[in-house]
């Protein structure tokens, strides 16, 4: 997140408790904007995936219709990239996950967008859209109600207010916004700078808990004892799996660019959504969405599969975030690399049984989160969320030392756009901020 305003001044006692009032109502309305969408795409992707198969008597689980759904999402979604006003907002691909805020009038298509990847089984996640979505309005809000709260922090409490909201606890927040308010100037010592994104974590993580209870949490047998042999297989689970997805990462512009290179909005998310739906029929149901409910099941269920076929569901499902996120989609790769790296984790168990299953999915998460996200304290919070078990923390403390050392020089999981000189042709599309 960068920005070009002044250096913050160290904030008095009595001003964190008055910007206490703001941060709270930021917290509150975007995860109630989160809450909306998800439940928009709920509806729509209940209507698609459930109600229209039955009423035609169709099953939804095809190759062909899987195929359909996701061409017909791809063209949904280049329409209102093409025409709607505000063009859905700059391609994901191109955008952090925090990222300076957009006008307003792009928030609508920017959710049109968002709203129907998720519902038509795209597989990103919501993350990058609704933290776009919010922080573009709390910034004008908070301008227009509380003019004297500084733009930079409006910004970091509507993120964290969503971070919180995402995942269910501000703890993921705080992870995420320490590096962050570091790196900005004055402000005082850490923990003021980090006392208003809190309570906004805070505020948005319990209304989110109270409307929709989300959890990361995969049920999975009791592990309570670290052996040797654990550590051991961590390391190398988190080695390999990080390794995965650096090829993700490294084959990220070359997928982005293939698609772009056909340049007009609609063909190229319309041949998005048909690699998409080809993918989707040959991995089936479980490599579609975001993947959150889908890695429960795939865990769950990991008797039922062969190593040969949850090989298959993972190289399905990196390949359909590579295309997802390189097709002009919108939305956010966080989630779909939580999924790949359970099935890493799967993969893991299933080839060596004697690997609990804890450690392999919790290595496997922390890589893949690690490689796409390059961050090890976001890749560690998830990866002892997806275990609710605070013995795989020191764990994950010790493989992030050798996967840091991988991801530390490797590029980033995102498209940098050329910079606009006063000699540059105009860009095309005029889906500016």
């Amino acid at each position: 997140m960068t920005t070009t305003e002044p250096e913050l001044t160290a904030p008095s006692v009595r001003q964190l408790v008055l910007l206490s009032i703001p941060a709270v109502v930021v917290g509150v309305v975007s995860a109630l904007a989160l809450w909306a969408i998800e439940e928009l795409a709920g509806l729509i992707e209940d209507g698609v995936w459930t109600g229209l198969p039955q009423a035609l008597g169709i099953d939804p689980s095809s190759g062909w219709w899987i195929f359909a759904v996701l061409t017909v999402t791809g063209a949904a979604v280049g329409l209102t990239v093409w025409l709607v006003p505000g063009h859905a907002g700059p391609d994901s691909a191109t955008t952090e996950l925090v990222a300076p805020p957009l006008r307003p009038a792009v928030v609508p298509s920017l959710a049109l967008a968002a709203v129907l990847g998720l519902a038509g089984g795209v597989s990103l996640g919501p993350e990058n859209p609704i933290i776009a979505i919010n922080t573009s309005l709390m910034v004008a809000l908070v301008a227009r109600v509380w003019k004297a709260v500084p733009t930079r922090i409006v910004m970091m409490m509507a993120a964290s207010g969503t971070i919180g909201a995402l995942f269910g606890t501000p703890v993921a927040a705080a992870l995420v916004f320490t590096g962050m308010v570091a790196a900005v100037k004055g402000g005082g010592a850490l923990w003021d700078k980090l006392f208003l994104p809190l309570v906004s974590a805070a505020a948005g993580s319990l209304t989110m808990t109270f409307l929709a209870h989300p959890h990361f949490a995969i049920p999975m047998p009791a592990y309570t004892t670290v052996t040797g042999w654990d550590v051991l297989a961590a390391l190398v689970i988190g080695v390999i799996a990080t390794a995965i997805g650096l090829v993700g990462v490294y084959l990220f512009p070359l997928v982005h660019r293939g698609f772009h290179a056909l340049r007009h909005p609609l063909l190229i998310t319309v041949l998005g959504g048909a690699v998409l739906g080809g993918l989707g029929a040959l991995g089936g149901p479980i490599t579609l969405f975001k993947g959150l409910t889908q890695m429960s099941e795939l865990v769950t269920s990991r008797a039922d599969y062969t190593a040969g076929q949850l090989v298959l569901i993972l190289v399905v499902k990196l390949a359909a975030l590579l295309v997802a996120a390189g097709s002009g989609f919108r939305g956010g790769r966080i989630f779909p690399a939580v999924f790949i790296g359970a099935a890493v984790g799967t993969l893991a168990n299933a080839l060596v049984p004697g690997v609990p299953v804890q450690i392999a999915v919790a290595a496997g998460v922390f890589g893949l989160t690690l490689a796409i996200a390059r961050d090890g304290w976001i890749a560690i919070f998830i990866g002892v969320a997806v275990t609710q078990n605070l013995l795989i923390l020191p764990i994950l403390c010790l493989v992030v030392l050798p996967t840091w050392l991988m991801v530390t020089k490797a590029p980033e999981m995102l498209i940098r756009e050329p910079a606009v000189t006063p000699t540059s042709p105009p860009a095309a599309g005029g889906a500016g901020r």
